[in-house]
């Protein structure tokens, strides 16, 4: 566990994001769709800023998945442009408030200038300690594990692992999160009540945190209600209630 909010409560030591509800946002007001997005690009940068100041280390945020391809291409074009816009124009704000920058997903498919601005940013910002923030763009949990099945694969080919000595060992350390502790808290807005291939094998044992606040309304106050949420919860990770209590109690004396 992390610091606490208002100096009592526990908090995650990663937080994970499934921002929903742009559309919908600017549907309600008469705006064009992108409104929405813009809007919701605005939260992100709140959204850093007040997961640093908390002092939570990790914030990974679905930005594109794999299936959102089939969006209308226009819509597509924009998203891509608010990307581009955010890996030129933001990278420099992160890097200068300690926040290391990561993307993870299958790069094939977007753009040379994209993928070219993603390695810039990631390499300016990896030596940065104060928040790391990860990007999910063109990613699914799906293919996620597909790849690095792929991997073990290679490695049991190459003669490096044996069949008979997979188990889940063996592949965690190639899925796409390997080096940060798994998401303790998802929170998702917009309404919607599941997790849409978003990290399948990391929220094994996450905590999931649903409210009908669109993303472009998701704000400070909103964030301390689902982190108020996630301290109370008992997390047993398959133990009993009496001997989480016993363990807590222990590590107090």
């Amino acid at each position: 566990m992390g610091p606490a909010v208002e100096g009592s409560a526990p908090l995650p030591q990663h937080v994970a994001v499934i921002m929903d509800g742009n559309g919908r946002w600017a549907y309600r007001r008469h705006l064009p769709r992108v409104a929405g997005h813009r809007r919701g690009a605005e939260v992100v940068r709140e959204m850093v800023q007040s997961c640093a100041e908390l002092g939570i280390p990790h914030l990974t945020l679905f930005a594109f998945s794999t299936e959102n391809w089939r969006r209308p291409s226009l819509e597509v074009r924009l998203l891509m442009s608010l990307f581009r816009l955010l890996l030129r124009r933001e990278i420099r704000k992160l890097h200068d408030n300690g926040v290391r920058l990561r993307v993870i997903g299958e790069r094939g498919r977007l753009e040379a200038d994209i993928r070219r601005l993603i390695d810039e940013a990631e390499a300016l910002t990896r030596g940065n300690t104060a928040l790391t923030l990860t990007l999910a763009v063109n990613y699914g949990g799906r293919w996620d594990i597909a790849q690095a099945t792929r991997r073990v694969a290679a490695a049991v080919q190459a003669g490096q692992v044996r069949v008979e000595d997979i188990d889940e060992g063996t592949l965690a350390p190639y899925l796409a999160l390997a080096d940060i502790p798994e998401p303790d808290l998802l929170i998702r807005t917009g309404g919607e009540e599941r997790i849409s291939n978003f990290l399948i094998w990391q929220l094994a044992y996450t905590e999931l945190y649903f409210t009908d606040t669109l993303w472009p309304d998701f704000n400070r106050p909103a964030l301390e209600r689902a982190l108020h949420s996630f301290a109370q919860r008992q997390r047993r990770f398959g133990r009993t209630g009496d001997q989480v209590a016993e363990d807590a109690c222990s590590a107090n004396e």
